[in-house]
């Protein structure tokens, strides 16, 4: 990895110190340390701000300085991820933690790198506001697609032309403006318990970008041009640079174990080496997904039925209300010898894995990308927020899965398994995935559009 210009390297001391503040979800802690990976290897200092819910293990990197935040979320805010970003919001400007510790972090300027800028989640408008009262410039990292980006900057044109709220006539009506979207592929805060909190979230993303002093975001040029292109334009025009530095997860030699908050069981990679190339079907709805004790039975059979090798992650809390699933009477003795459960898998691992032929995802934005990445062609099954958005990407534009739409039912699973599985159409999903893969790698060349992305960002840093 190249270091930036205007480094030291005699005295080996860094240019510049970077800030980083994840929101403290896997699936966006995962990307922030990955970004802070990066920077750290081109030559910048790197502090991580943290709160003590899903805080990172400091032991598993040693490059990085941590500093706990002691905002705790009362414990009385519902557990869903909308309700508690807005519960840390508002924790973080009450108390004023993050501002003391971005100003100590300052006032270290003498004998430590000074802090060039503070990079955030795009939904923690409180601590960019922190930053903002002590003239430190932020940039926003975007955990998902670019076109997930622009979908969520998009809200007020779609209700101005009628498409949202949705109605039960309207969900197949293409969205003319994001093609290939539908209506029912837009995330819909009306549809919530509370819409305002829905409605909430959607501005926090876009106003902290519009008070940034630039968006980073996780994908790549050969994967969403001309998403990247229409970005590029509309945050032009009010001085805002973008950085398109993905797949973040391969910008270092990060495996995922080091961000990983829940214990990996790698008795599942043992498994893999006994079955045979492209044969097994992976599956996991990732690491905030709940399912029905219905659809949890329909998706135990539908694997059964399928005749397929799987290996299935039943994480603890997978059921709504349930802590440990069970799984069906009869279940194991169906699938004795070809299926494996596990309760969480080293997914990046599994991935790359020869013996993986399918990947049955949630489409959360990392998973799609590290499926991308490995060129697995993909089952999505969408639930909610961007994942549905990336779903109808996988489905309609990059063609290299197939969308499970409707009620989960045994047949139907069983159905798209074989299809994706055994089928000439998922053999041809099949190469597509490949050719993408292969696009993938040609971006993290040393001088492909991702690593030079990087570099830029760093000038950037530094320019600040």
């Amino acid at each position: 990895l190249r270091m930036a210009a205007g480094i030291d390297k005699r005295a080996g001391a860094a240019a510049a110190r970077v800030a980083v503040f994840p929101l403290p979800f896997q699936g966006h802690i995962s990307p922030m340390l990955q970004l802070a990976g990066a920077l750290h290897a081109r030559g910048l200092a790197v502090t991580v701000l943290h709160t003590a819910f899903n805080a990172p293990d400091p032991t598993r990197h040693p490059g990085f300085s941590f500093v706990a935040v002691p905002d705790a979320i009362p414990a009385t805010v519902p557990s869903n991820g909308i309700a508690k970003i807005l519960a840390l919001n508002a924790v973080i400007e009450a108390s004023g933690h993050v501002r003391d510790a971005l100003a100590s972090l300052m006032a270290e300027e003498e004998e430590k790198p000074r802090l060039a800028c503070l990079v955030i989640d795009s939904t923690l408008t409180a601590a960019q506001k922190a930053a903002a009262g002590l003239g430190l410039p932020t940039l926003v990292l975007h955990t998902g697609s670019a076109a997930c980006f622009r979908l969520f900057r998009s809200y007020d044109m779609l209700h101005d032309k009628g498409y949202l709220p949705s109605t039960e006539s309207n969900l197949h009506l293409p969205v003319k403006e994001l093609p290939p979207l539908q209506v029912r592929d837009l995330f819909d805060p009306s549809k919530l318990p509370n819409k305002e909190i829905g409605q909430k979230i959607l501005g926090l993303a876009t106003q902290t970008t519009t008070n940034s002093s630039g968006a980073i975001i996780n994908t790549f040029e050969a994967l969403e041009a001309h998403e990247l292109e229409m970005i590029g334009h509309e945050l032009q025009t009010i001085g805002i640079p973008a950085f398109a530095v993905g797949p973040l997860h391969k910008l270092t030699s990060t495996d995922g174990a080091e961000t990983s908050l829940l214990n990996q069981d790698r008795t599942c990679i043992e498994w893999l080496d006994t079955q045979a190339p492209d044969s097994v079907l992976y599956v996991s709805f990732g690491s905030v997904v709940h399912l029905t004790q219905d659809e949890f039975m329909e998706v135990a059979w539908g694997l059964a039925n399928s005749g397929k090798p799987f290996l299935w992650v039943v994480r603890r809390g997978l059921i709504m209300g349930v802590e440990k699933a069970e799984l069906p009477e009869g279940f194991d003795s169906a699938v004795q010898g070809r299926g494996m459960v596990t309760e969480w898998a080293p997914q990046q691992e599994v991935l790359a894995h020869s013996a993986v032929g399918g990947f049955w995802t949630h489409n959360g934005w990392n998973s799609t990308l590290e499926s991308i990445y490995e060129g697995v062609p993909m089952l999505s099954r969408p639930i909610f927020g961007d994942q549905l958005a990336t779903g109808r990407y996988v489905d309609d534009t990059w063609k290299i899965g197939f969308l499970l739409e409707g009620v989960l039912e045994r047949g139907m699973i069983e159905r798209a398994i074989r299809k994706l599985m055994e089928e000439d159409e998922g053999a041809k999903v099949r190469e597509r995935a490949k050719t993408l893969k292969e696009k993938a790698q040609l971006c993290l060349e040393s001088s492909g559009p991702s690593q030079v992305a990087v570099d830029k960002l760093v000038g950037h840093i530094l320019s600040l």
